[in-house]
């Protein structure tokens, strides 16, 4: 959040030819879109419009990117991650990480910038014998749902990745996860989207939706009206406290605070080559030689505050699977706030009975995997009327409807 009296940036270009970021839509009348919101969801549904043709302005109240999408570990994990109660989720982030190639490729390529993809996938390993056993019902129950999923015996995890604890007894291979680096993904969407011809404004806030006769008309900055025919909510863990909302309308969306690091490797040397995810923390390596090591999970409302007990859970953790962290230098620790709804899963979509308002938050600890789908659902959507079979199960009037998702454990 910009301090009080910073000035409002805004960067814009207009575009020059023709974009490959093209809906595969015959898109109608293009609207004027307002989007708060400058993470990962906002800016790629921004690129999106705006290669598409749209007018489209992207408001945040700090700096692009900063957010949740800075904060995350950039894992694409549809396969290791989908617990019991999540198999309503599981249609929209397959699709998601099925786009997540070509979207790399085309980002790349009409941002000049790297996001360093990564598809070396990903392992769960079990290092005690109860371990073997929780490991061994959640791989029962990934592969039930037809999931990519192998066992490895403990031979085959160390095989895999050699410096890992000798005493790893088992493990999981998600052959189709992987990574993103998500600091790179917000540089490179950024940069996407304003070649493309959106106006990001930084240091923008939103301070209400302004509607006329149960339609939108546009959002209020720096107590003027900016017009515009959609407005799209993607304000991740902020989207509930704009003003103006209908009560049917605010989404149950709340900040989840996550405790994280980052430890330095050699990258000629680096001590893993996976996404691995030992009991209790995951570890996430980079190409440059960061190791991510995340994350706790905490209901804590804004608390920002980094904890020792968080900290030391994270690096006991992480030591007991990887001895060799305790040589590594300490590079970076913060903490994010993840948007988590009600039923933990995204809120996607128009919002019944006020015109012109899309909702694309509430998604938790997926954001990053759900930026191809989110940005193509959406804007198609935007730009048809349509509402696309994935997205229909995610829209905010479940909520009214007694239709949650999953029921919050």
């Amino acid at each position: 959040m910009p301090a009080k009296g910073d000035r409002e940036t805004v960067t814009y270009y207009p575009p020059s030819g023709h974009s490959s970021a093209q809906p595969s839509v015959h898109p109608r009348a293009m609207p004027r879109v307002a989007i708060i919101g400058a993470g990962c969801i906002g800016l790629s549904i921004a690129w999106r419009l705006a290669a598409a043709g749209g007018t489209v302005d992207i408001y945040d109240r700090g700096t692009a990117g900063r957010g949740a999408t800075h904060a995350a570990a950039g894992m694409l994990a549809a396969a290791v991650e989908t617990e019991p109660g999540e198999q309503a989720l599981l249609p929209l982030t397959l699709d998601s990480q099925r786009r997540w190639p070509a979207f790399a490729a085309e980002l790349e390529a009409c941002s000049g910038l790297s996001v360093d993809l990564r598809t070396e996938g990903t392992v769960q390993v079990a290092l005690t014998r109860d371990d073997v056993e929780v490991l061994r019902s959640g791989f029962e129950f990934q592969r039930g749902l037809g999931l990519n999923v192998a066992w490895l015996t403990g031979a085959q995890v160390k095989e895999r990745e050699p410096w890992l604890n000798p005493r790893a007894a088992a493990g999981v291979l998600g052959a189709d996860d992987g990574q993103v680096d998500n600091r790179k993904l917000a540089l490179a969407l950024k940069a996407a989207a304003v070649m493309a011809g959106a106006r990001l404004h930084e240091g923008a806030a939103v301070e209400a939706l302004s509607l006329t006769a149960g339609r939108v008309d546009g959002v209020v900055v720096g107590g003027a009206l900016r017009p515009a025919d959609v407005v799209v909510l993607a304000a991740g863990a902020w989207s509930r406290q704009l003003a103006g909302l209908p009560e049917g309308a605010v989404p149950p969306v709340r900040p989840v605070k996550g405790q994280m690091l980052a430890l330095r490797m050699d990258p000629a040397r680096p001590l893993l080559r996976h996404v691995v995810w030992p009991p209790r923390c995951y570890l996430v390596p980079r190409l440059d030689g960061r190791l991510i090591v995340g994350a706790t999970t905490e209901d804590k409302g804004w608390d920002d505050h980094l904890t020792a007990g968080g900290v030391l859970a994270l690096l006991e953790a992480a030591w007991r699977a990887l001895p060799g962290v305790e040589e590594l230098p300490i590079e970076e620790m913060w903490v994010g706030h993840r948007p988590g709804s009600r039923d933990d899963a995204p809120i996607l979509g128009p919002v019944p009975d006020v015109a012109g308002l899309v909702m694309a938050t509430g998604h938790h600890r997926n954001g990053i995997l759900l930026t191809p789908g989110t940005a193509d659902l959406v804007a198609n959507h935007i730009l048809t009327g349509r509402v696309d079979p994935l997205l229909a199960p995610f829209g905010i009037g479940r909520f009214q409807q007694g239709t949650e998702l999953r029921a919050r454990a």
